[in-house]
């Protein structure tokens, strides 16, 4: 029997109350503890553009929950049920990446190798689901350490494909139970890395290899990497070395590079231009890569010349000198052959040959473009496309307002006026955005320190962590900017490498962030990243989703996408207006991340959302 006070509320209220009015009583006690709990800490809590990191307390932890509850109850208020969190996608596939499936293209009519190419316009659009690790997954170890040593039981090639590999491959790595340990001074066909890198050195002039950034060499573009051995010694010496391979099915080489912690992507080089702008690399790098150079017409060398700088290298290790009787040997002959006549066609010089090993230089005379002869091949005209479009039969010459020899560029990541002045960008707001950076990246650090290096719980099945229990070694910049974050990162001396994504769709300011000597690609966000499951340690986000919100882009598949990519126990930044990254938190809820919303306190809507992607075996 209900108490008389109970009958007078449903007379007032009727038999059950809406919802809407059980919505308002609670945010407008959620508002009085916020106004009376400010009122107490005025002095402590606002937090201005300028971050105070040491500011952060409990009451803030508290003020955080009262906003991630606020939130929630805006959803329900709205009618719309909680989603349910995604199941997880079968065994099979828990190395799968997308775009990238032979079968289906050449049922789609793809052939000439383009089968082998990424074709995201074939793949349909499948069930949401969440990619599991593999059974035997393991946190990677500590970089640099773990540049030298991984688990084996985290990458696609298993015990019987290492056994049944070459001489070479053995040389370059030791499998050792389950962890698979690479060889810094093996590898290649010579004594060593050191040896090769220096002996390259040697053949354009110089003393050794530590004399590259004097030479003007800072950025490497590493095709066919293997295993990451030359790109990882180039790391040591202060070089940006991006490795690209094309897809495979077994064993890949840019899995094992970014299993190290190096900067690694998938890249074919068959049928299409690479997602980067001309005159992108100092040097462009090739070891026994299988690259077919003497086909179609020169056209992939002429794609190696787009992407090289004026004064750029192309450094090519093919072993040539085989016994005249093998069919391995007369091939590699026949390539070199017309290798030897083409690059005159396109002002490259051949200014060193040594054993296996060939350096042509691209010129900085403007004036050899003039004097070539009527059917060398021509200079492009109109704007230059870089994003996948076809191979071009045509070279960028001398008119671009970009060519500028590599000894003539800046040396740091800080870009002179006049450079700056190219690419449209004032130095005031080049320095105001790495201000805004270092800022924004003390404050990131603040709050992810207490969680990257405290206790957590431990792993199931997995045996108790080594300190630090979480690290980051890689960070992927989803909407790069300037390339301030990773300016930053390398200002605070943290040993993490960053990959910078201009969206397609967003100013392309990609060829600025290469001058400053950092990574960096063009890319879709309506479709996947040319990168293999769990290979970035930290995604970050600056304003991105409200620029995908005017897109054709599904926010669910980016969601979705962005958990194939990261690895478990990984962090997500999101920096954005308060309504995108409402909605981001109901999508990070259903991949089954933990989340939370920080309120800057500096009177504007953004918000900041800080997830971690659990370790989930099932």
């Amino acid at each position: 029997m209900r108490s008389p006070w109970l009958n007078k509320l449903s007379v007032i209220l009727g038999p059950r109350p809406p919802v809407s009015w059980l919505f308002l009583c609670v945010v407008s006690l959620l508002a009085l503890i916020t106004v009376f709990g400010s009122s107490s800490s005025s002095s402590f809590d606002s937090v201005t553009s300028t971050w105070v990191p040491e500011s952060y307390k409990n009451y803030r932890r508290l003020k955080e929950q009262a906003a991630v509850d606020y939130f929630e109850l805006r959803t329900l208020s709205s009618g719309a049920s909680r989603q349910r969190e995604l199941g997880f996608c079968g065994k099979e596939i828990e190395n799968y990446v997308p775009c990238y499936n032979v079968t289906a293209n050449l049922l789609s009519g793809f052939k000439d190798g383009e089968e082998f190419d990424r074709h995201c316009e074939v793949v349909g659009q499948g069930k949401w689901c969440l990619i599991r690790p593999p059974k035997d997954y393991k946190t990677p170890l500590q970089w640099p350490a773990g540049r030298d040593v991984i688990w084996s039981g985290n990458v696609k090639i298993t015990k019987d494909q290492f056994l049944s590999s070459g001489s070479m491959t053995k040389r370059m790595m030791l499998l050792e139970e389950n962890q698979i340990a690479f060889q810094s001074d093996a590898g290649l066909t010579f004594d060593g890395v050191k040896d090769y890198s220096r002996q390259i050195a040697e053949m354009m002039g110089l003393g050794s290899d530590s004399e590259f950034l004097q030479a003007g060499v800072r950025t490497v573009l590493d095709i066919g990497c293997g295993f990451g051995s030359f790109g990882a010694h180039l790391v040591s010496i202060k070089l940006m070395a991006l490795c690209i391979a094309g897809y495979e099915a077994t064993g890949s080489q840019v899995q094992l590079a970014l299993e190290r912690g190096l900067p690694a992507m998938i890249g074919n080089f068959i049928t299409r231009q690479l997602p980067y702008p001309s005159f992108s690399f100092d040097m462009v790098h090739c070891a026994q890569c299988g690259i077919p150079w003497d086909k179609k017409e020169g056209m992939l060398l002429i794609e190696v010349d787009r992407l090289l700088k004026p004064g750029g290298y192309f450094v090519l290790t093919s072993p040539k000198s085989k016994p005249h009787g093998s069919a391995t040997g007369t091939k590699i002959r026949n390539m070199l052959t017309p290798l030897e006549q083409f690059p005159e066609k396109i002002c490259w010089s051949l200014i060193a040959q040594q054993d296996e090993t060939f350096i042509w230089q691209k010129t900085v005379d403007a004036q050899c473009y003039s004097s070539r002869k009527q059917n060398d091949v021509p200079l492009c005209k109109g704007h230059d496309a870089s994003y996948y479009q076809a191979l071009s039969p045509c070279i960028i010459g001398p008119s671009s307002k970009r060519w500028i020899p590599i000894q003539n560029r800046s040396s740091s990541s800080e870009l002179s006026s006049a450079e700056l002045a190219l690419h449209g960008v004032s130095p005031e707001d080049f320095f105001e955005d790495l201000q805004g950076w270092k800022l924004a990246l003390k404050n990131y650090w603040s709050l992810l320190t207490p969680l990257i290096f405290s206790d957590h719980p431990k792993r199931p099945g997995a045996e108790d962590p080594l300190p630090p229990f979480n690290m980051v070694r890689n960070v992927m910049d989803m909407n790069a900017h300037y390339g301030g974050l990773n300016a930053a990162f390398l200002e605070e001396k943290k040993s993490v490498w960053v990959m910078n994504v201009v969206p397609v769709t967003s100013r392309n300011m990609l060829p600025l962030i290469l001058d400053r000597g950092f990574p960096g690609v063009l890319h879709d966000w309506c479709e996947p990243f040319p990168t293999y499951p769990r290979t970035y340690d930290m995604l970050h986000a600056n304003g991105l989703l409200s620029h995908l919100s005017s897109e054709r882009c599904s926010l669910m598949d980016l969601f979705v996408e962005m958990d194939r990519i990261l690895r478990p126990e990984g962090w997500v930044v999101l920096y954005d207006k308060l309504g995108a990254i409402e909605l981001a938190r109901a999508h990070a809820t259903q991949i089954r991340w933990g989340a939370r919303v920080i309120d800057l306190q500096n009177g504007s809507d953004q918000r900041l959302l800080i997830c971690q992607k659990p370790f989930l075996t099932k």
